[in-house]
Order: structure tokens, then sequence, then C-alpha cells
């Protein structure tokens, strides 16, 4: 059992150990879509080039170490002419690539994740009779901030808990009781391994799931942490690991005291433990084997016609009885839906309550319907929400940048509310980002009258697209 037990609390030491650093990997999707969404995409061209194998042809080329450098810095390589790849992408858009303050760890991120993305399946809009719209429902983050610090203080709690238990079993093995024993290290192991493990836990202070949002990127609504579900099922597991330890740990601890205060044995009465093994088993008393004694006989060895355990047989006839259920329910009468069917029942549902929903909250607003607000308030949330998702690529005044200029007469996709509302909602191929995952369909309408109402700002860039009239 000691051998057992100790092998047990190095795997945890192990496991420990490595989930920070497998977690990492399942942030790259969230800091491609903070960091280069903008005007990258997995698997097509854009603003920036599809970044889908990007990192291979760096290294194929031998510069797999200068890809860090050039997302670093990519005016500063295209000087100093050490990279070839550099030189041969500089020319794909006239605007040069921003500095990103990425480390290498996270860019590592990001290129697993690229590589390992594949597209999402097409849906066929006549699968969707009943309701045309997709709404992507937005985590509450408030909620989960909430839930976030309960984790954190139940996590303080059990660490002070086994701080604790440490202390008082080191004190115990300390004794003159326990010197010989500490000295052959019998007892010793397991306390040892538990304070390498608590040290390569706290030594890794690097946060790989939780989104601190930065200065002009957060809204009033917003709370400054942003806690994914992930986030919560990642200290749920830790809090639940420290448990583990501290039961442990009190476990060790009575143990040693039962070495000093021996517990007096609670014997139960043998009848009952008897009565209950038969009832369990319906096995044959020692005495009475003879009775069940077969014939056979092989090297000496007899064998004996026991019956099979109640517990085997009842459960036998209980699957034949459920087996036979399931099949008059589900494929003979038919009153239960198979999987399938209840899933479509499901997604006809869920785009009635979608539908109800937006219809409650005034939210039912699309492509086909949207009209132009001209209200202040309207005005000022859409210039709000402008500047969080719109002035990276557009300039904070709408001249443009990456982005075309907004307040001239020259239009891409179309001048009217129907067709801005659809741009930003679904995006465009030559770089546009969706947002209808980051913005309900108000909040689209309120920034696309916002953009409609821009003055006039002459920008660096040429017009682009046909030139309308207002």
């Amino acid at each position: 059992m000691n051998i057992m037990r100790n092998k047990f609390i190095r795997w945890i030491a192990i496991f420990t150990f490595t989930l920070p650093f497998s977690l990492a990997g399942q942030d790259g999707k969230q800091l491609f879509k903070s960091r280069c969404n903008t005007c990258h995409m997995e698997d097509k061209n854009g603003t920036g080039p599809k970044l889908m194998g990007v990192k291979a042809k760096w290294e194929a080329a031998q510069e797999g170490e200068l890809i860090y450098k050039w997302v670093e810095n990519s005016a500063g390589l295209i000087v100093s002419g050490e990279s070839k790849m550099a030189t041969q992408i500089k020319d794909y858009s006239p605007t040069v690539m921003p500095n990103q303050t990425v480390t290498k760890g996270e860019l590592d991120a990001i290129f697993t994740y690229i590589d390992s993305y594949s597209p999402a399946i097409a849906v066929n809009p006549n699968d969707l009779k009943t309701n045309k719209k997709t709404v992507k429902i937005i985590p509450n983050y408030v909620s989960n901030l909430e839930v976030f610090y309960g984790f954190l203080v139940l996590g303080i709690i059990l660490i002070i808990a086994i701080l604790i238990m440490s202390a008082s079993i080191i004190s115990l093995i300390k004794s003159d009781f326990f010197k010989e024993k500490i000295a052959k290290g019998s007892h010793l192991l397991p306390i040892i391994i538990l304070i390498i493990t608590f040290g390569l836990m706290g030594s890794n202070s690097q946060v790989y799931g939780f989104n601190f949002m930065s200065y002009g990127e957060t809204t009033e609504k917003m709370p400054w942490l942003l806690v994914e579900k992930t986030d919560l099922y990642f200290l749920l597991a830790i809090d639940l690991l420290l448990l583990g330890v501290l039961l442990y740990l009190r476990a060790i601890f009575k143990r040693f005291m039962t070495m000093i205060l021996p517990e007096k044995e609670v014997k139960v009465p043998k009848k009952v433990l008897e009565k209950f093994n038969a009832i369990l088993t319906d096995t044959v008393p020692i005495e009475l084997e003879h009775q069940i004694l077969m014939d056979h006989e092989y090297d000496g060895i007899r064998e004996l016609d026991n019956n099979l355990p109640p517990w085997w047989t009842w459960g036998f006839i209980a699957t034949i009885v459920f087996a036979v259920i399931y099949l008059f329910n589900y494929h003979v009468i038919g009153y239960s839906d198979l999987q399938i069917k209840a899933y479509d029942k499901e997604v006809i549902q869920a785009n009635r309550d979608i539908k109800a929903y937006l219809y409650q909250n005034a939210m039912n607003v699309d492509e086909t319907n949207v009209k132009l607000l001209i209200a202040p308030d309207d005005l000022a949330k859409g210039k709000e929400i402008f500047n969080t998702n719109c002035i990276l690529c557009h300039k904070k005044t709408g001249e443009g940048d990456v982005g075309p200029n907004l307040t001239d007469k020259a239009w891409i996709y179309g001048f009217d509310i129907k067709d801005v509302f659809y741009s930003i909602k679904n995006g465009q191929p030559n770089g546009m980002p969706e947002h209808a995952s980051k913005l309900n369909p108000v909040e689209i309408q309120q920034v696309s009258s916002y953009v409609l109402q821009l003055p006039f700002i002459q920008g660096t860039k040429p017009a682009q697209g046909d030139k309308i009239e207002k």
C-alpha cells in the first residue's frame, strides 16, 4: 500500500506541474481574436495575408526564429535585410504591419491554433425555415467574475488549511517518537513530494486563460477581467485538487495520531455481517460446502456448485427489462424521439426562443428592416462602439488607414443604412471582420448610423469604391 500511495502522489505532482502548460495552447484562439483578427484571417487573405501554414513557410526558408522578430518589429526586420521572407511579403499591403507586444509563448499558442484551425461547415439557409437569424450568445462576464471570486476565495482557504495541516504534521514527525522513522524516510517522502508539488504550482505566475481589458477596449457594462467558462472549469479543477491534497494530509495526520493514541476498534456484530453477505452473494457457509461439492475433480481440486450472486442476477434481469422497454418506446411505438429527431426539435424551439427574445428586447433588427437612427443618445452610443472596435483600421474620425475612408462619398459595398449594417454584421471579403459575435443588432444599428453622419475628413488613402452622392 505504501508503494502504491507514493506512486499516486508522484502522479499528482507530475499532473500539477504539467497542467498549466497544457492549458497554454487553448489560449491561442483568444489571442488571435484579440491581436490578429482585425487584419488577418486564418485561411483567407484579407487586409493582411492568411496565416494558416505561415510558420511552416518561414521554417522552410530557414528563418523560423525571424518570424518572431517580424511580429515584434516588421519595419525594422525589413530595413535590416536579414530576412528574405520579410522582403517578399513587404509589398502585400501598402500599410506597414504595426509592432505587436506579445511573448514568444503567446505567438506559439497563436500558431498552434492557426495550424489546427478548420473552417466552419456551411449551413444551407433552406434548412432553417423557421428563422434565418443567427445569434451568438455572449458569455455573462459579470456573473462569471463573481463565480471566479468565489473559487478564488475557496482556493485561498484550502491553501491556508493545507499549510496549517502540513505544519501540524511536520511538528508531529519532529517529535522524539518519530525520529527513527524520519531517519528511514518511510513517512517523509509523501510530504516532500507534496511540498515540491506546491512549489511548482506557485512558480508558474503567468495567466493563460484570463483576458484583462486594455484601455479603450472596455465599456461601462464590461468588467475589468473577462472570465470565460474554461477559466472557471480550470479554477474548479485546481480547487478540487487542493481539496484532495488537504484530505490526503488529513489522512496522514490521523494515521500518525493513531500510532500515538490507537483508536478503539468498533466491532460490528458478526451476525449482521453474515446476514448481509448471505443476502448479497447467496454463498453457502463453509461447514455446509460439502452439500454443493461437485463430482468433477482435477489434480485433487474439486468444484463448488455455487449460485450466481443475487445482485448480478437481478442486474441482468433489469437490463433485459430495460432493453424491452427501450425497444418499444423508441422503435416500436415511437413514443419518445430518437437523438436526431430530438435535436431537430430542440433547434426549432431554440430558434423560436431567440426570435421571442429579440422581439421582447426590441432587437429584432437585421439588414432587411434596419432604419437610420438620428437620436443623440443612439449616436453617442454608436460613437462609443466605434471608438472601441473600429478606430484601429478606420482612425478615430473615420478618415481611414488600414480600412477605407468612411467620410467621403466613395463606398465599396454601398452607402445605404442596410448595406452598412450588413457589412458590419457579417464582414466583407477584403479584410472587414464580422461583428455579429461582438455586438447585438441594436448596437450594430447605432454604430452604422454613427458612421453615416461622420463629417468629411481628407484621408491619406485614395478614394475606394464607387462615388455616391449623398
